[in-house]
């Protein structure tokens, strides 16, 4: 086949269209080319493959038998030609274990897996035996979703809407920040059944502005200790005064062990189960004068950014809505996550034609079909990119209304 041709440079432009492009190549046994990548990122963050890209490929490479060109750091051409789907059953009655290491210690862990996440979602077996991964690399690193991210926000939601099962584990937390440290996760996936498919679970109906009350915020703060009791009051301060009458409770709460490394994460809850959540990846400045006014500041400005996210009045966050397209694409049927960052209405209820309608949605003549040969539709440029990425390797997926409701193919082996 000839492969797929994209451009590294399309809408967002990064990392994450690499990611995509060749987790959704190694599934589907499409080959796939990608020019220029990561060719938005020619500032201080460089262009060109990754570590943790290679570490990711390398591994997909491997498992599916995959012809590569350009494989390197720093490479701005990459070709991934797969020649087997299915993962292979473990053998002599032995377990499916893989160890994945990437060869720098900032390389986020979790997005080498979101580049293996789709192939390996889908290995199942005839026994339906699960496949447990370590993958080494950072938990905490910028320009990344955190572990708390992972575990508390993108899992719950997986689990809830397409019945994604995948237990996990932090071994040790591994910083791109401060002195040079490594960090391990360990999951135990267990794939759709062979044959299967995907299904999107349908919430209940969500009514304005009932279902998006804030009743509960989870915090997780990995910070100096010193500043624990510090940043707990000014949390606790902050989310009551812009969520009032709502309850705090402090998830995790740890001691990162150096002022360089401050990571703090919000994810407030609805009583109708929407999750919303903004986090901070942070490094205290060395000659700061005051230490409790930047911490104070801090809070401030990481609550006001949830306060701004929830009254969106969309049922996930930014960075959700991007994680979740992939499995919108290959679940059977129609789904939708809306979130729009256009504004409201005259009646001050969400801008979305479908918030009220999730529990029983059908594709109608009335909503619009989408085009797929750029990046489009409502959020971040990263789903929108996503929604073109996708679009590219599953073009029987379907997408409506700017992205707000998608036509999955129902992809099964």
């Amino acid at each position: 086949m000839k492969p797929i041709e994209l451009d590294g440079r399309t809408g967002e432009g990064g990392g994450q269209l690499v990611r995509l492009a060749v987790g959704l190549a190694a599934l589907t046994a499409q080959p796939v080319t990608i020019t220029n990548v990561r060719g938005n990122r020619q500032g201080g963050r460089g262009g060109g493959l990754k570590s943790q890209h290679v570490t990711s490929i390398a591994w997909l490479a491997a498992v599916t038998d995959a012809q590569t060109t350009g494989l390197a750091v720093g490479s701005r051409t990459l070709t991934f030609m797969p020649r087997r789907t299915p993962l292979q059953p473990a053998q002599d009655g032995g377990k499916r274990q893989y160890s994945i290491s990437a060869d720098s210690d900032a390389a986020s862990a979790l997005l080498v897996l979101q580049a293996i996440f789709p192939y390996i979602l889908f290995a199942g077996t005839d026994g339906d035996e699960p496949l447990e991964l370590d993958i080494s690399g950072g938990t905490n690193v910028a320009w990344s979703l955190s572990y708390e991210y992972f575990d508390q926000v993108l899992m719950p939601t997986l689990e809830e809407r397409f019945g994604v099962r995948v237990e996990r584990e932090l071994r040790q937390r591994g910083w791109s920040l401060g002195p040079k440290s490594r960090g391990g996760l360990w999951l135990r996936v267990h794939p759709t059944p062979r044959g299967q498919k995907l299904q999107y679970v349908q919430p209940p109906a969500y009514t304005y502005p009932d279902s998006f009350g804030v009743t509960r915020v989870d915090a997780s703060i990995i910070v100096p200790r010193w500043a624990h009791e510090t940043v707990q009051d000014d949390l606790a301060r902050d989310i009551n005064t812009l969520f009032p009458d709502t309850d705090v409770h402090f998830k995790v709460v740890e001691d990162s062990g150096d002022d360089a490394r401050w990571s703090v994460l919000l994810v407030a809850r609805s009583k109708a189960g929407i999750r919303w959540a903004k986090d901070v990846l942070w490094s205290m400045p060395k000659k700061a004068k005051s230490r409790h006014v930047l911490v104070s500041q801090l809070s401030r400005t990481l609550c006001k950014r949830l306060y701004e996210e929830v009254e969106l009045g969309g049922t996930v966050d930014e960075h959700l809505q991007d994680q979740v397209v992939l499995l919108q694409a290959l679940a059977e049927g129609a789904s939708s996550f809306p979130r729009h960052d256009d504004g409201y209405g005259a009646d001050q209820q969400p801008v979305s034609g479908v918030t009220e309608d999730i529990a029983s949605l059908s594709i109608n003549a009335g909503m619009r079909k989408e085009k797929t040969h750029e990046p489009f539709g409502h959020g971040s440029t990263h789903t929108q990119t996503a929604r073109w990425v996708v679009s590219e390797l599953l073009p029987r997926a379907e997408f409506y209304n700017k992205g707000d409701v998608v036509r999955g193919v129902g992809f099964s082996l």
